[in-house]
Order: structure tokens, then sequence, then C-alpha cells
């Protein structure tokens, strides 16, 4: 299981505002190439945004799921990456003097993903996490304006799809 820890200097609203942006999924995540609303408003529990990965010249369209929300405390995803399976990452937001603490615990949940977790995915779990967190910090911490959440279009049913 692979949990990190960074302090940013923004209040929990301030980065709250970031991680409830599923338009802003990309900027932070490492190996997002884009996201974009797929069903519900982010992030109300079971809303769903897509994003693309870049794997050399290939890309790879996967989605995440809010699963648990509590406002500018928590927000638990399930990132789904297709044939490799399922992750649960966990992002708490804890108040620390006028700052935040943001930490984020990751494991898999369903299929390769799971089977071939071993230590040397866990290091390279952990860079990207310290990437990520630095992403995430720099996002917050530039005090650039940020967009309204989008919605998905209330389209048909898609089966269960998203």
């Amino acid at each position: 299981m692979a949990v990190r820890h960074r302090l940013i200097r923004r209040s929990p609203r301030e980065v709250w505002a970031v991680l409830a942006d599923g338009t802003r999924y990309a900027d932070w995540v490492v190996g997002a190439a884009a996201s974009y609303p797929v069903r519900g408003r982010r992030p109300e529990v079971d809303s769903a945004i897509g994003y693309r990965v870049r794997v050399g010249c290939f890309d790879l369209t996967n989605r995440t799921v809010v699963r648990a929300c509590a406002e500018e405390r928590e927000l638990e995803l399930e990132a789904d990456a297709g044939a490799l399976g399922t992750a649960r990452i966990a992002i708490e937001l804890r108040p620390w003097g006028d700052d935040t603490l943001v930490i984020i615990d990751e494991h898999p949940l369903r299929g390769v993903g799971g089977l071939l977790h071993n230590v040397g995915v866990e290091a390279l779990v952990q860079l990207r996490h310290r990437a990520m967190l630095g992403r995430l910090a720099e996002r917050c911490e530039s005090g650039r304006d940020r967009p309204e959440p989008a919605v998905a279009d209330a389209g048909p049913a898609d089966g269960g799809a998203a």
C-alpha cells in the first residue's frame, strides 16, 4: 500500500477546489493527458470522469469513479485501467495551521494490478505520488483562476459503462 503526504501552502478549501474539478484531473495526476466528465457532477459519489493516458504512440482511455466524498476532507476514487484492473485512491485533507496536509493512499483492488503488485511496483507508485503531489501543490499554490467544474451531459443510459 503506497501512502505519501505533502504539506500544501493553501487552505483545504483551495486544495479541494482543484481536487473536486474533474476537468483539472490531468493537471495534477501523473500519466493523464486529458480529462473530461462522463457521469454526474464531480465530486458527488458515483460521478465519473474519463481520461486519456499516452503510452508511446498509443492513447488509452481510462475512467475514475468517486466512491466516497467528504467535502474539503476526503475524496476516495476507484481508478479503472481496463485490463490492468482497478485501484483505490484515497486523498485526505487535514488542516495544518493555514496550510493543508494532503495524504494519498493507493492500492490495487481488482485485476492484474493486484497480482503484479510487489515491492518494485510499490517503489514506482511512491515516485509517481511524489510527482503527483508536487504537481497538485504547484496547481494549488500558483493562484491561477480555476474554472467551474463541468457536468457530463445527461444522455441515454449507457448500460453502466463510464
